[in-house]
């Protein structure tokens, strides 16, 4: 994400019931500016943003759990309300996974934390190969979060 998205990125959102769960972009990029090790990145569709997420070099800030050095987090992935229901967020994540491994390829899996009552979000990652860690992590705002493990491509 560079400085130049920004604005674009400002007026992407979801459902109001999905904001308990991803949290609104602004807190997102603010908090990942603030962050040593947080990188925001834009989802793009032919050039313009329609989602977003961030990853985290320090894996144990996404469920305060300890991981292998060579796991990074996956936080706040969204896809912008009016581009929801496409495929698209399966598209995103194949994508952005290929481009971590690429980016940074000594980090071998991807951790995230989903919300026990997103089920659209947890199918969603299971279709992507992400697995339970195993336990709960309770330290969100919303609840219970499910703690999943993704291998990255080779």
């Amino acid at each position: 994400m560079d400085a130049s998205l920004r604005p674009a990125l400002l007026a992407l959102g979801v459902s109001d019931e999905q904001y308990a769960f991803v949290g609104r972009i602004d807190a997102s990029l603010a908090d990942a500016e603030a962050c040593e090790g947080s990188e925001p990145m834009a989802i793009l569709r032919n050039g313009e943003p329609i989602g977003f997420y961030r990853l985290e070099r320090h894996a144990r800030s996404v469920a305060d759990m300890p991981f292998d050095h060579t796991t990074v987090g996956l936080r706040s992935f969204f896809i912008d309300a009016r581009w929801q229901g496409q495929g698209l967020g399966a598209l995103a994540l194949v994508a952005l996974m290929q481009d971590v491994a690429r980016r940074h390829p000594a980090v071998r899996a991807m951790v995230l934390t989903v919300n026990v009552r997103n089920t659209p979000a947890l199918a969603l990652y299971r279709r992507a190969g992400f697995r339970e860690a195993g336990g709960l992590y309770h330290g969100g705002r919303s609840g219970p979060q499910h703690v999943m493990l993704c291998p990255l491509p080779a």
